[in-house]
């Protein structure tokens, strides 16, 4: 379900009105104004994803007025309705930085169409996820920034490889990390033979860790390797 809100600026009360109910009745949330200065006020007052702003309406046109929003929120989206089709509307529309210009009378669907890959590629990803380089393992000490393994105290430097290997496994201890998912995030892709080698740099681990009985790398057949760690 959308949570998507929507300014539209239509002076056409019939149109305007029937494209407010089509778009909510997709689940967008809609905000709909007569003219352009009754719009820009709108929008100072709310938070919009996206504007629809028809071209020629009283008081101030759709140009006028996509260049105020702009200077509120220049990343905002924005496309024209228009009843005709001059290039130099379209030029004149695209230099003030509109996405699209659908042509009245137009099919609700296409609109839809094109507003849905609008706000897609305006759609703001989500912060990453940070994730700890730090990790107590027994009486291991892993810092992956430091690229560096300590034993009670005593560092030693890793290979770029097992650093990455050996975090992968502690951000899965005590859980499955399956094969092929790590050679992918590790290699960039799945390939059997850089399978064996990540194989390799798992026994490389083991034997870094095999001074602490509580750790285990335990091979879980077809399938992955759990970092067990005991208390």
């Amino acid at each position: 379900m959308s949570n998507q809100n929507i300014l539209i600026v239509e002076d056409d009360v019939n149109l305007g009105m029937l494209l407010s109910e089509f778009l909510e009745s997709q689940n967008y949330k809609v905000k709909l104004c007569r003219n352009g200065a009754s719009g820009l006020a709108s929008f100072k007052k709310h938070n919009f994803d996206i504007c629809i702003l028809d071209v020629m309406m009283p008081e101030m046109d759709g140009f006028n007025l996509a260049n105020q929003i702009k200077k509120e929120k220049k990343d905002i989206p924005f496309l024209f309705l228009t009843a005709r089709s001059m290039k130099e509307d379209k030029l004149k529309g695209y230099a003030v930085g509109a996405e699209d210009f659908i042509t009245k009378p137009f099919d609700e669907e296409e609109l839809l169409c094109r507003l849905k890959v609008i706000l897609r590629r305006h759609q703001k990803e989500e912060p990453a996820e940070i994730l700890p380089t730090q990790f107590q393992l027994g009486d291991y000490f892993f810092d992956y920034q430091r690229q560096e393994l300590s034993y009670k105290n005593v560092p030693r430097r890793i290979t770029e490889k097992e650093n990455q290997v050996l975090r992968l496994l502690c951000l899965n201890q005590n859980r499955i990390l399956k094969r092929e998912e790590a050679v992918e995030q590790i290699y960039g892709k799945r390939d059997y033979f850089l399978g064996r080698s990540f194989d390799v740099f798992i026994s490389r681990i083991r034997k870094l860790l095999n001074k602490d009985p509580k750790i285990s790398i335990e091979n879980v057949f077809k399938v992955g390797f759990i970092l067990n760690v005991r208390e």
